[in-house]
């Protein structure tokens, strides 16, 4: 079990990249449902551009399955090579977390494949959940930004060893 004790955002940070990917998934909408008033004016205001480029990947997420939405969130998290994905790894930190906000609200009108009925956070998450809700704004807002911009998949930061070097010739 992971438990984090300090309310540095980085410890944070550490100890939600230590859940399973469905446990972060879940973490992520109970802090929409008990923290998205005030991470919200924050998260759309810091960009003119963030919110239609935001509503349209989600707009092309509300129009999968069930499973395929499920499975994109988790490919999201697992930074697994996607179409969707990339194009959510060439996005902006602010409108990452617009992204995942939209996702939550689409749980809420069941747009989005909702948690499982009843569904309860582990006790790491849960123990996650309580040190986030008690830390200051500023160190929210760090943590977010922490945790959704390395999500999805860039590839300007992959390394491919088979196009990136060179056959050696011989000098011979």
């Amino acid at each position: 079990m992971t438990s984090v004790t300090s309310d540095n955002a980085t410890d944070l940070v550490k100890g939600f990249q230590a859940l399973a990917t469905d446990h972060q998934l879940a973490l992520f909408y109970f802090i929409y449902k008990e923290m998205g008033g005030s991470i919200t004016p924050a998260a759309p205001g810091a960009s003119n551009v963030s919110p239609a480029i935001a509503d349209g990947l989600f707009n092309q997420v509300k129009d999968l399955s069930d499973d395929e939405q499920l499975q994109l969130q988790r490919d999201l998290i697992e930074k697994k090579d996607t179409e969707l994905s990339r194009q959510y790894g060439g996005l902006g930190d602010t409108t990452k977390l617009l992204f995942w906000y939209l996702l939550a609200q689409g749980m809420d009108s069941s747009d989005i494949i909702p948690l499982p009925s009843g569904y309860e956070l582990p006790s790491a998450a849960a123990d996650l959940l309580t040190q986030i809700k008690t830390t200051d704004f500023q160190k929210q807002m760090t943590f977010f930004r922490d945790i959704v911009a390395p999500m999805g998949f860039d590839a300007t930061n992959s390394f491919t060893p088979e196009t990136s070097e060179q056959p050696v010739k011989s000098c011979s």
